[in-house]
């Protein structure tokens, strides 16, 4: 679409006015000119907003050029297999990423969809995205999700493309193939598409709230913001309070929204170890709580010991977990908490714990390793041990031991493998130095691993 300015005269100011804009046209002329009848002009304008005509003096609708083209997009992406709700989605998402959607798919388009990936399975877009994202070609990933959502269901390329392209990439920087810049560079633009997305959600519809959060020290927040766009696509009013929530105060914010669900979003044994003490939080103020995460599909173990509703493995099957949790057909959820020679040993462990890593640190000195990734090992390692003796199961460490092991010697840390089995054994002695007999089940787990 090309736009035409004319100059105008506006209060004694000359000014540029977009012809392409200006209220030309009046309904029957539209009705010839797209093919739309006009009460499906006006139920569009009704409930989506779209188009959105100036009115004469008396209120008889006048259309744009502008209000022209956009029909015959949302006309065009419909005979694509978009349902309209969706197409007037990906209108706003464009004009809020600062594109022109007529341009961009558009016959006057040097580029239309087809020509941007080869192919229009789901599967070579998310191909392709992944590799715009790791030649850090914003353009082009941009333009594959657009063409991604022109294709498919909203729910199809969050899934399909965004949350497994990310989890690919994520495997890419734990096996060292994909560097941290990339890792976060990705991330920002599935990011910024969820936000666009929730920007474009319609206004809720149904009674009650929902919160969502991710855990304290939780700092991946794409599956948090996917379940919030999901439920707000089916009309809930859903809060989300974002990135690494703290537990203080959480009874005092639950009080004032008085939601029907908290929602809580962990993708790590460290940050799923806080669960129990937020759940129990929330029961103060009889919340219900359900939680999920990508940790929980690798160490199912953690489920049986949080006392809150866990949403299952398959985050696009969360909204019918949430709308059965909100209707109240659901139990009591039980769990095996922490017994009390766990909290002992995680009380004796939290005020000992910079000691032991201090020794670690001194023991391996003469070791040909950068004291940061020393450092590092200690706080992922430390962390681990807080969250199992939280769940009240040191077992649980047996399962994250091997994908710790891998981290510490990947791209990402560089520690020498010949290092592991000193650092472990250098660990032991530490805590045997500082732990008593109320440290107990941390020392028969460091002697079952060494």
């Amino acid at each position: 679409m090309t736009h035409k300015f004319k100059l105008c005269t506006v209060e004694n100011e000359v000014i540029l006015t977009d012809v392409n804009k200006t209220p030309t046209f009046n309904l029957k002329a539209v009705v010839q000119e797209t093919g739309i009848k006009p009460d499906t002009l006006r139920a569009w304008e009704r409930r989506y907003g779209l188009p959105q005509p100036e009115r004469t003096a008396g209120r008889h609708r006048l259309y744009s050029q502008y209000d022209i083209d956009m029909l015959k997009w949302l006309q065009a992406r419909q005979d694509e297999g978009l349902s309209i709700s969706r197409a007037v989605d990906l209108w706003r998402q464009l004009e809020a990423e600062g594109e022109s959607p007529v341009e961009a798919y558009g016959v006057e388009s040097e580029e239309t969809p087809s020509q941007i990936v080869a192919g229009d399975s789901i599967n070579q877009l998310r191909e392709g995205w992944i590799a715009a994202c790791l030649k850090f070609d914003e353009h082009r990933a941009r333009q594959i999700l657009s063409q991604a959502f022109a294709l498919f269901p909203m729910e199809t390329v969050c899934f399909k493309l965004l949350q497994q392209s990310l989890a690919e990439i994520g495997a890419g920087w734990y096996e060292g193939r994909v560097t941290v810049q990339q890792e976060h560079f990705a991330s920002a633009l599935a990011f910024r598409q969820l936000e666009t997305l929730l920007n474009a959600a319609p206004p809720p519809n149904k009674n009650g709230r929902i919160v969502v959060a991710c855990a304290p020290e939780e700092l991946h927040t794409f599956s948090a913001l996917l379940i919030t766009l999901l439920l707000r696509h089916r009309g809930w009013d859903v809060i989300y309070l974002g990135a690494d929530v703290p537990p203080d105060r959480l009874s005092t914010t639950l009080s004032d929204i008085r939601p029907q669900l908290l929602i809580v979003t962990a993708q790590t044994l460290h940050t799923a170890g806080t669960l129990p003490g937020v759940a129990l939080l929330a029961r103060e103020t009889n919340t219900p709580m359900a939680y999920g995460g990508g940790v929980f599909t690798m160490i199912e173990e953690i489920v049986p010991h949080i006392p809150a509703y866990y949403l299952g493995d398959e985050l696009s099957a969360a909204p019918q977990v949430v709308e059965r949790l909100v209707s109240g057909s659901h139990g009591e959820p039980q769990a095996q908490l922490a017994s009390p020679a766990h909290q002992a040993a995680l009380d004796q462990f939290t005020g000992h714990r910079s000691a032991i890593e201090a020794d670690v640190l001194e023991a391996l000195a003469s070791a040909d390793v950068p004291l940061r990734y020393l450092k590092n090992a200690n706080r992922d390692l430390g962390d681990n041990i807080q969250a199992a003796l939280a769940l009240g199961d040191m077992d649980l460490l047996n399962h994250n031991l091997e994908w710790l092991q891998g981290l510490l010697v990947n791209f990402h840390y560089r520690m020498p493998e010949e290092v592991m089995k000193p650092y472990m054994a250098a660990y032991q002695k530490a805590a045997e130095e500082h732990l008593d007999q109320a440290g107990q089940p941390i020392l028969e787990w460091l002697a079952h691993v060494n």
